[in-house]
């Protein structure tokens, strides 16, 4: 599964509305580079290097798959959009927005185009102060030396004074009053990478199912009949362990839960795969343990059709899961939505993701988390 990039951006202005320039930047930064996960106050600095209207400053952190070179481009694209035209001087100068790309995760990066972490941050209160806002922990991976240290060192006596506090965008979609929130799908609709993410931009506690701890998993793919009820048998007891250990262990450092999965979906598969007789063994004893489990105060369940989960299976490349047939997957998808609708009682959220990638695309993203937020202003 791919990883999230954490990323510090420095963006500044002097010209125009500064707030307002400030606000549009942020906004076009959240919808397509990554996720703005905390920003900072926003400062007023003297103009630095050159004699000319004072900036305001501010810095943020994102989380975003893309690689640091393809960040570079895109908020050079942001800047143009805003009215940049950028000189081929290389004199300081007043400008309508600055965008610098300072860290990228912990790496040290130099290419012709790019150097990071930003090679003169050490050097800039306006640069330095913002960051300490963020409360990150991270190191200088050159000076070994944590924000709050470059700043005692830093030779730049310029004052930089608090204008205001910025919004942020993640601060409309409050997830936080959810103690229990489930991911739910088909084989390779992207439940785990979605729960995951989320996880890391709203900082919750994440249960994902152990799938790939399960002996009976490759079997069953090569013999259904003969390994369909040990299989949906482990899968119930290990998942009923799973949820009951971390849905009864509070994190006092995280918000709430996100997992990639709710125990009735044992149900579901045990329905498709059992013979009747298996099946109605099944059924008892999953009533025994479904009374004790805990619901979620939100179930997603994430619509993907046949011919893009076959795609996206193709493409994650699990071995055992390669001659998964189309059929199979159609039941699937006929027994959530036939639950789904026997649950009276469960706040449901439907979302259909055949067309989008939520990995590739930050607006595919954005989309879930606008219906997700939806739900909760109905």
């Amino acid at each position: 599964m791919k990883s999230q990039n954490q990323v510090v951006l420095s963006l500044g202005t002097n010209q125009g509305n500064r707030l307002e320039n400030i606000e549009k930047c942020i906004e076009l930064i959240h919808q397509e580079v990554g996720t703005v996960i905390k920003i900072s106050k926003l400062y007023e600095t003297p103009s630095w290097g050159f004699d000319s209207d004072a900036f305001y400053n501010c810095a943020l952190v994102l989380h975003t798959f893309m690689s640091a070179n393809k960040i570079l481009l895109k908020i050079l694209n942001i800047e143009k959009q805003l009215g940049r035209v950028r000189s081929t001087t290389l004199e300081y100068q007043s400008r309508i927005i600055d965008i610098d790309l300072i860290t990228f995760n912990e790496e040290i990066i130099e290419n012709e185009n790019l150097q990071v972490p930003h090679p003169l941050m050490q050097n800039r209160n306006f640069v330095l102060l913002p960051i300490l806002d963020l409360n990150l922990n991270w190191i200088h991976p050159i000076f070994h030396k944590k924000v709050a240290e470059l700043l005692e060192i830093s030779p730049d006596e310029s004052v930089c004074s608090i204008v205001q506090k910025i919004e942020n965008p993640l601060d409309k979609i409050p997830l936080e009053q959810f103690n229990y929130i489930a991911f739910e799908g088909n084989i390779g609709a992207g439940k785990t990478t979605l729960s995951t993410k989320i996880a890391e931009d709203f900082n919750a506690k994440t249960v994902l199912e152990r799938f790939a701890d399960n002996p009976f998993l490759p079997k069953f793919y090569e013999d259904q009949n003969r390994y369909a009820f040990p299989l949906e048998m482990s899968f119930l007891a290990d998942r009923y362990k799973q949820l009951s250990d971390d849905l009864a262990q509070f994190d006092l450092f995280k918000d709430f839960i996100v997992a990639d999965y709710h125990i009735f979906k044992s149900l579901i598969f045990a329905k498709i795969t059992l013979a009747e007789d298996e099946y109605r063994l099944y059924r008892t004893l999953f009533d025994i343990v479904y009374r004790e489990m805990p619901k979620p105060d939100l179930y997603v369940y994430l619509y993907q059709n046949t011919e893009r989960l076959l795609e996206n299976i193709k493409k994650r490349g699990r071995s055992y899961e390669q001659n998964i047939p189309a059929d199979y997957l159609d039941k699937i998808n006929n027994g959530y939505l036939d639950y789904i609708k026997s649950q009276t009682d469960l706040n449901v959220l439907i979302i259909d993701v055949s067309d989008k990638d939520f990995v590739e695309n930050q607006e595919d993203y954005l989309f879930i988390l606008d219906e997700i937020q939806r739900k909760i202003s109905n």
